[in-house]
């Protein structure tokens, strides 16, 4: 019943999915704004080892429950790691009633076209059965577009649709993330462009066949509507892509029937030097807060 479950959750729950899936290249980032700087780390093992402190923490502590985090996207050392003795995926589901999802793109290749395509995954579909067999329920995997180029759109969208089929032959849930960079002058047109792929290649889908979408949020609310009410997504959600997290919250609210996927925006305000007090008290108030914009469309 597991999948059952857990697809019901991802379609009806009433709240967000964390993103904790900071990889290598954006780990010290992560880390420094957790208050760990890169002095405290003399290797990548030991750097992994602190994010890990830091994602258990936020996975254990009380506000961090399927009530309003539906899903948690892990980094592979994640998933391969354990939280309380028990394998992360595991403990997310039995313990904390929150879904499971994992990044599984290596990175972004340079831009070309004004996109930048996923890197090759070579080993993937390795990864997809050792996926399946944790007890992950879907993945995430991300490119980006840095302009309003047909060619480059379109090439970005049919290879995060190529990548999803991958995915759900393993009996997996794609989250494809064709994230648009916020800062850049075509924004609205880029997304014009990103929509109308989309649902061109969402159309050519079989039926009965779901894919999730992670998409930037859109210059004009409730652009993304289409997709929403696409038969063929099981949910759209939404990254923060560099908004704070008011402001992130703000231009969610306006959005019906899209969810919160938040990383950086999430952990804001987060510390290593909190005491569990303190740093439940800030989690709290960033799940309620994002949870409520969430819920708000």
């Amino acid at each position: 019943m597991t999948v059952a479950e857990q697809t019901q959750q991802m379609r009806n729950g009433k709240g967000f999915i964390a993103a904790l899936d900071q990889s290598g290249g954006s780990t010290p980032k992560a880390l420094r704004l957790y208050g760990v700087e890169e002095s405290a780390y003399s290797s990548e093992a030991e750097m992994f080892d602190l994010i890990h402190a830091m994602r258990a923490r936020i996975i254990k502590s009380p506000a961090f429950t399927g009530d309003k985090v539906i899903g948690a996207i892990l980094f592979e050392q994640t998933m391969d790691r354990e939280i309380d003795g028990i394998p992360t995926a595991t403990y997310l589901w039995n313990t904390r009633k929150v879904v499971p999802f994992l990044k599984i793109d290596k990175g972004l290749e340079a831009e070309a076209d004004g996109v930048q395509l996923m890197k090759p995954m070579p080993g993937l579909d390795a990864l997809l059965d050792r996926a399946k067999a944790a007890g992950i329920f879907g993945t995430k995997e991300r490119s980006v577009v840095g302009a309003a180029n047909a060619k480059g759109v379109a090439a970005l969208v049919a290879q995060q649709f190529a990548i999803g089929a991958q995915v759900a032959a393993h009996g997996l849930m794609p989250i494809l993330e064709p994230e648009v960079t916020i800062s850049i002058p075509d924004k609205a047109e880029a997304e014009a462009l990103l929509q109308t792929e989309i649902l061109r290649h969402l159309d050519a889908l079989p039926v009965g066949t779901q894919v999730m979408l992670k998409v930037t949020l859109p210059s004009v609310a409730n652009f993304y509507a289409p997709l929403v009410n696409h038969p063929n997504v099981l949910k759209v959600v939404a990254l923060s892509g560099g908004y704070s997290r008011d402001e992130a919250n703000a231009i969610l609210a306006q959005n019906r029937g899209i969810i919160a996927s938040f990383s950086r925006a999430l952990s804001e305000g987060l510390s290593a030097q909190q005491s569990d007090a303190e740093f439940d008290a800030v989690l709290g108030k960033a799940i309620d807060s994002i949870h409520a914009a969430s819920i708000a469309g």
